[in-house]
């Protein structure tokens, strides 16, 4: 569910200050080394091991599965620019193997009772619902320091990031072997997504920013099978859009629930304690059930076993104004430019106002 990471909070700003000053600066003070170098860190190893596609596509070496995928890759970054007008640049056109999992593990924290998202800040880009590491130790000693604090806290691995745009005069972001290998209309998705990104940036606006990509991945993407797959990947992706559809609908619910809970007021938190529990349970249950309409596909045991505040918070994130994003396009006659421009508009306001323009009848 919870495939990515937006890096460029911090990624961004701390490239800024090392680019400008030679050291980054924290609101604690400027440090060349902390949670701002490793971002810059991490990313400039990636586009070390990054390496043009076309030169991956004439080395012998190269296993023919893998060439099959970064040639797909190569059509749908085509087709993001043609028919999605997407920005066209350097991003997704070289490939790393990096030789682990997860490219960045997130770390995102919520109050007790609360499905509200800790925020961290940085200089230029504002504030995020979440914090990412290139290294998992690093991300588990964040979340080890807020567990200590009370906080309900999910790690969670992600195969990409976008750093935005801002790093395409290095070569932009590279596809990785962490999603290269996934099926046709899931790495569609994906790079539909991540290039969203580039287009619109709203700052302090996490549910904004995701949204607006993800709307971007599905509508993108349903046009890419329509369009360029074949029939094999058009069941395949219709029977993981089924179970994705019927998992959201599941983890809405438990979300619905659980911020009724904890704005009741007529409630004291030992009698919240309770029912959130029953909530959960009830949570688990549901996706027990379902699991097996689907003949035990495993897709979410992970999330579900680590289900929390802190992971329900963030995939709301990711999918809550997605809707109105898709009515929006509508709106704007299917036409791109127009809906680009509209969102770009948004982003400019401020974050209630912007809210409340996208979310009117």
């Amino acid at each position: 569910m919870l495939r990515r990471a937006l890096l460029m909070a911090a990624l961004g700003s701390a490239a800024v200050a090392l680019l400008l000053t030679g050291t980054v600066c924290l609101t604690s003070g400027c440090s060349t080394v902390g949670y701002l170098g490793q971002s810059v860190g991490g990313h400039l190893e990636l586009m070390q091991r990054a390496r043009p596609v076309d030169q991956w596509l004439a080395d012998a070496s190269t296993a023919e599965k893998l060439k099959r995928k970064l040639a797909l890759s190569q059509k749908m970054r085509t087709f993001a620019v043609h028919e999605l007008k997407l920005p066209d640049n350097a991003s997704y056109t070289r490939y790393a193997d990096i030789g682990r999992p997860a490219v960045v593990w997130n770390v995102v924290a919520t109050p007790e009772l609360s499905l509200k998202l800790k925020t961290w800040c940085f200089p230029v880009m504002g504030c995020v619902g979440y914090r990412g590491y290139f290294q998992k130790a690093g991300a588990d000693a964040l979340a080890a320091e807020l567990r200590a604090q009370g906080l309900e806290v999910d790690v969670y691995g992600v195969p990409a990031y976008s750093t935005l745009g801002w790093t395409n005069w290095m070569g932009g972001d590279p596809l990785l072997s962490t999603f290269i290998g996934w099926p046709e209309g899931e790495l569609a998705r994906l790079l539909f997504h991540e290039l969203a990104h580039q287009v619109a940036y709203a700052s302090d606006d996490t549910a904004f920013n995701e949204s607006f990509a993800v709307a971007v991945e599905r509508i993108g993407g349903n046009r890419w099978l329509a369009q360029e797959g074949d029939a094999q990947a058009l069941r395949d992706f219709e029977a993981t859009q089924q179970r994705r559809e019927a998992f959201r609908a599941l983890t809405l619910r438990a979300r619905s629930a659980l911020d009724a809970l904890y704005r009741d007021a007529d409630l004291d938190d030992a009698a919240k304690r309770q029912r959130k529990a029953e909530v959960f349970a009830q949570m688990r249950a549901d996706y027990a059930t379902l699991k097996a309409g689907w003949g035990g596909h495993a897709g979410y045991d992970g999330f579900i076993a680590r289900a929390n505040n802190a992971s329900l918070a963030v995939q709301g994130a990711y999918n809550d104004l997605v809707p109105h994003f898709e009515r929006l396009f509508e709106r704007g006659g299917r036409d791109f430019d127009k809906f680009y421009a509209e969102v770009k508009r948004l982003a400019a306001l401020p974050k209630d106002q912007r809210h409340a323009t996208l979310r009117a009848p």
